[in-house]
């Protein structure tokens, strides 16, 4: 578009002010913003924190934070919920992992389980994706739902499903960081800021 109004402005000597006119609308179409956009460094987002209904009980846990809805006009996030791309239906049982970590998973040491069986593989392929989506997208940070078998970033359930917590990473937090992406659960959103710069 901008090519084409100079071109268009040259051919029919129109003036400077009209010139302007040209480059200025230009510059506040969608495709300038998007070119923008593209080169913003991103956050990979649990889809639940932004208000989506993914959670294993069908519910979200939307966090209410000046930064997140600044981030969210720039159009810095990337929703994600590793569950559901796993494969995991919402509803869904509550899992939690035994054995260990989110690391312990991905090596084989440790299971991911509900009460009614093991659901080690979508949470493993859920993890995949959330790297591969990461990656794709130009996320340099993650900010994960803290306590989650797949976002969990600082605490985890014990895996004796009694609501005890370890210190821990999940399946999703875990291969994130292992391949360098820093990952903050959403009582750390501050901390974002000096990523994102």
């Amino acid at each position: 578009m901008l090519y084409s109004g100079l071109l268009h402005c040259v051919n029919n000597e129109y003036s400077f002010i009209t010139l302007i006119h040209y480059i200025v609308n230009d510059f506040f179409t969608n495709e300038w913003l998007v070119g923008i956009t593209m080169f913003m460094k991103k956050i990979l987002i649990s889809a639940c924190l932004l208000g989506e209904p993914v959670r294993y009980d069908g519910q979200s846990k939307p966090c209410d934070h000046p930064l997140i809805n600044q981030w969210l006009d720039q159009g810095r996030l990337i929703p994600f919920c590793p569950e559901v791309e796993g494969g995991l239906p919402v509803p869904r049982p509550a899992a939690e992992i035994q054995g260990g970590g989110g690391i312990d998973v991905l090596t084989g040491r440790a299971r991911i389980k509900t009460r009614e069986g093991d659901v080690t593989r979508p949470f493993i392929e859920g993890a995949r994706a959330a790297l591969a989506t990461a990656l794709k997208e130009g996320a340099v940070v993650a900010l994960l739902k803290e306590k989650s078998p797949s976002c969990g970033s600082a605490f985890i359930y014990d895996g004796s499903f009694t609501g005890k917590l370890v210190a821990g990473s999940g399946v999703a937090s875990a291969l994130l960081r292992k391949n360098g992406i820093d990952v903050f659960p959403e009582n750390e959103i501050k901390r974002i800021e000096n990523c994102i710069k």
